[in-house]
């Protein structure tokens, strides 16, 4: 999730359970602790592809965080009785303020789609429940207003129960968004089902800013994939989309361990795409048809016509920026409650992958 997302859950954590004791400093600590993990992303790595895999790495790892919320409660603990007996800290309070601030910022992030290494150092394909949007304002706009609340008020009254009630909510946001995508996920594999259409694998992903209408995926065996469109309001079948993954192309990069770890960290939901001399990799889990948040070159074909891998970079159509289109947003937040008409998959593949998609049947 989005920092300030990350920063007002942590606030309002240790508001909760220390802010009696801590008062608004409560709030400013929760706060920075909660933003720690997330300090991965100073680490500076060779190419666009490493940098993409090993952020959300170690720093977000359950076992990790929850070896420093314990030497932290010690060491506080010990301070605490050393220099402030009045302030009432224990030991036990303080280790479940900060391992709750520390290890929700990784579990907040794996309720969404980008893929979140909970258990490192193992190496289970990264955790990627997809139950909210990265940046989702029916999930912040209450922590922060809570957290705003009890900074104004202080915490010696009601404010922790405007804290603990709008923590109550932000969990029971995030079981929508969780019973949203299952919703959807059957609804795809059933229109699918409904023509007559094998799929190996089927996931939602929620679209920009939402958990209502979700974008489907769905592998065919044959190595082609299906992109769709469902909202929680539907009558009729989901629109969608049939594309290749081209496969054959991705053949060049087998065994190029940067290839692999990026077939690892996005549970190989992977198109390739020849444009030009150059082999485009793209990870669909992220964006709309033809504009994703995540596509590297990672070949190139030299004068000869061989193929040759090159230390990946990232190619024009992919980065944040790909979310922000204001056209597409408004048509996806039309589709939410209006199936017609439907939105426009071809023409966006199309435009932006640089070759016609064949429609779904």
């Amino acid at each position: 999730m989005d920092s300030l997302t990350q920063a007002v859950l942590g606030a309002a954590l240790q508001g909760t359970v220390l802010g009696r004791i801590q008062g608004r400093r409560s709030l400013f600590y929760g706060a920075a602790l909660a933003t720690l993990p997330d300090l991965d992303v100073l680490i500076r790595y060779a190419d666009p592809v490493s940098q993409m895999t090993f952020h959300r790495g170690f720093s977000h790892s359950l076992f990790v965080l929850t070896g420093l919320a314990l030497l932290m409660a010690w060491t506080v603990a010990w301070l605490g009785q050393r220099y402030w007996p009045h302030k009432g800290y224990r030991w036990p309070r303080l280790f479940l303020a900060f391992w709750l601030v520390l290890v929700t910022h990784p579990l907040l992030d794996a309720f969404t789609v980008y893929g979140t290494q909970l258990l490192w150092p193992l190496q289970p394909t990264p955790q990627s429940w997809a139950a909210v949007f990265i940046i989702d304002p029916v999930y912040t706009v209450p922590l922060l207003l809570a957290v705003l609340y009890a900074a104004f008020k202080g915490l010696q009254g009601r404010a922790v129960g405007v804290l603990s009630l709008a923590l109550a909510f932000s969990t029971v946001y995030l079981g929508f968004g969780l019973a949203g995508r299952m919703a959807a996920e059957q609804r795809f594999s059933q229109a699918l089902a409904q023509q007559g259409i094998v799929a190996s694998e089927v996931r939602a992903v929620p679209m920009a800013f939402n958990s209502l209408v979700w974008r489907m995926l769905a592998k065919t065996p044959d190595g082609d994939y299906y992109e769709g469109v469902s909202s929680l309001f539907d009558r009729e079948p989901p629109e969608m989309l049939r594309q290749p993954r081209n496969l054959e192309a991705g053949k060049v990069l087998t065994s190029v361990p940067l290839h692999e770890r990026l077939r690892w960290f996005t549970g190989d939901w992977l198109r390739y795409d020849v444009v030009g001399d150059a082999l485009v990799v793209t990870d669909l889990r992220m964006g709309v048809p033809g504009n994703y948040s995540f596509r590297f070159q990672m070949a190139q074909r030299d004068a000869a016509g061989q193929w040759q891998v090159i230390q990946p970079r990232g190619w024009i159509g992919g980065g944040a920026a790909s979310l922000f289109d204001g056209a597409k947003l408004s048509l996806i937040w039309r589709r939410i409650l209006d199936q017609q008409p439907p939105l426009p998959l071809a023409a966006w593949a199309s435009q932006s992958l640089g070759h016609a998609a064949e429609a779904g049947r």
